[in-house]
């Protein structure tokens, strides 16, 4: 009867946001209710579970989930010092078991002000916990930055497939499936890495229609040949600034080296190629202004106007007190109704102090990123108050946005939160009574969201060139520790195409 472990640890990070992450941002769940949470959820661990728990003969052994409520500033150094404390514990709650393989669920764009490499270390720690002969399986997000160090201690690596993602439950299934192989039969898994010098970012990765896609489907089409056992494509968080920070191909076979090495270098090729492509058109924030201002006194249309401002994306690891777009429209005496979120702990505590009804005179925005975003007067009628605990409209996960407050001012809605919390679906809106499709124009904060949530009723979607900690004007954002040349950061670079392997 197979005894198989199962750990989790999730968070994306900005180097470029001041504000630090903290261990209260985490969701930390241990062993049987952990489980019980996950079982039926339509993510990573749900997917997993669904094949474990479909083996009458596999027994579970949970150690501990610790998944952040969003992204953030860099890890503080004393909270990963709690943390990974808690995280070892866990693990060498294993060390006298009987353990037959392990799955790792990751994110893989993690980092602390002490430790780069968070993921890494993890693996590291286990490898030299439980030794070489216990297979381990990594599911990463495909903005996973992919290390040495989780290459030489995961035995496959198992990327998402999409993007926007919605293939998490499948990821976790894929990964399942493929430990349970590697305890049962006789594989000889040989795994294969490209790095590529390239940042990417912009519709072109939106996996149905962007070039990117055409890399995944060959993933895809890896995985399902006879000798296929993982394949994908990484393309790190740009804003991760960290040393192995880059664009990875993967690709995992049993024991067919040479045809391991055949398919990464044409994932690679067929990458590289398009790299130009794959960049965000952006537009400034006065023309965005002067579009929508003018979508709607002169186009007459229904059809809301979508501003994205993806340089402030709480679920890349942006700070969420952007108030740019605000201010820009409200200098602008923009006539329609707004929809805007926003992170703002003090303007949410005067809202308290008011109560429901209330009209009164604050700022907004600038509180976690004052060298970006200068606090803005407004006066404000406090419609609503909340705890801000509410579940996700794509996963069901629990989401903590702090205490929230909802405030009018004049025709513009801003749903006030307390602490960051993920933006890439309608749930924060939803949850606080807000319905985007009911207001003029909307301010999304994310790059990318499944399409029927904003684009496809959008009479107008526009990226917007915003100052930002996750701008996808990445040569703004002023990168210092990841390898150089690196495109489009660098003028001119050049892509010397060399495959390593890694025989697990």
């Amino acid at each position: 009867m197979p005894r198989i472990a199962l750990f989790q640890l999730m968070q994306e990070i900005s180097s470029f946001n001041p504000g630090k992450s903290h261990l209260d941002d985490f969701l930390i769940q241990h062993g049987e209710p952990w489980i019980a949470a996950d079982r039926g959820s339509v993510h990573e661990i749900g997917g997993a579970l669904s094949v474990f728990e479909a083996d009458s003969e596999v027994v579970l052994v949970p150690t501990i989930s610790a998944r952040s409520n969003s992204s953030g500033g860099i890890f503080a150094a004393d909270d990963w010092d709690a943390l990974s404390e808690r995280l070892i514990h866990s693990l060498d709650q294993l060390k006298d078991q009987p353990i037959d393989g392990i799955y790792f669920c990751m994110h893989g764009a993690m980092a602390t002000e002490s430790e780069m490499d968070p993921e890494g270390f993890i693996l590291e720690h286990a490898r030299k916990l439980l030794g070489v002969n216990i297979p381990f399986v990594t599911s990463m997000d495909l903005h996973g930055i992919l290390t040495d160090r989780m290459l030489a201690h995961s035995n496959a690596i198992v990327p998402y497939h999409t993007y926007p993602h919605i293939d998490q439950y499948e990821t976790g299934v894929r990964a399942a499936k493929l430990l349970l192989r590697l305890i049962h039969e006789e594989l000889q898994p040989v795994m294969t890495r490209v790095k590529i010098p390239a940042l990417v970012r912009g519709d072109e990765l939106v996996t149905e229609t962007g070039l990117f896609g055409e890399c995944l489907r060959l993933a895809r089409q890896i995985e399902d040949s006879d000798a296929g056992l993982a394949a994908g494509m990484l393309i790190g968080n740009p804003f991760t600034d960290v040393p192995e920070l880059r664009t990875n191909v993967v690709v995992t076979l049993d024991g067919d080296q040479d045809l391991a090495t055949q398919y990464a270098r044409e994932m690679a090729e067929l990458f590289w190629v398009h790299r130009e492509r794959m960049q965000v058109p952006l537009i400034t924030v006065s023309e965005a202004v002067k579009q929508t201002v003018r979508f709607h006194t002169e186009e007459e249309s229904a059809s809301p106007v979508v501003l994205v401002d993806a340089a402030d994306a709480t679920s890349s690891g942006a700070s969420g007190d952007s108030n740019i777009l605000l201010r820009a429209l409200m200098e602008n005496r923009y006539p329609g109704t707004l929809l805007l979120p926003i992170v703002d702990a003090p303007a949410v505590q005067r809202a308290i102090e008011a109560g429901v009804g209330a009209t009164l005179r604050l700022t907004l925005g600038g509180t976690v990123d004052p060298g970006r975003f200068t606090p803005l007067e407004v006066e404000a009628t406090v419609r609503q108050l909340s705890d801000g605990n509410f579940h996700s409209e794509s996963f069901q996960l629990p989401w903590r946005s702090g205490l929230t407050a909802v405030l009018q001012i004049g025709t513009y809605t801003v749903v006030v939160s307390s602490q960051p919390v993920n933006l890439f679906d309608r749930s924060f809106f939803l949850a606080h009574g807000q319905d985007p499709a009911q207001f003029n124009t909307v301010v999304v904060k994310s790059p990318h969201c499944e399409p029927h949530m904003f684009k496809a009723s959008a009479g107008l979607y526009l990226d917007v060139d915003a100052p930002g900690s996750t701008s996808a004007n990445l040569r703004y954002l002023g990168h210092s520790v990841c390898p150089r040349p690196m495109f489009p950061l660098d003028d001119e670079v050049e892509f010397e195409l060399e495959v390593e392997t890694y025989p697990c």
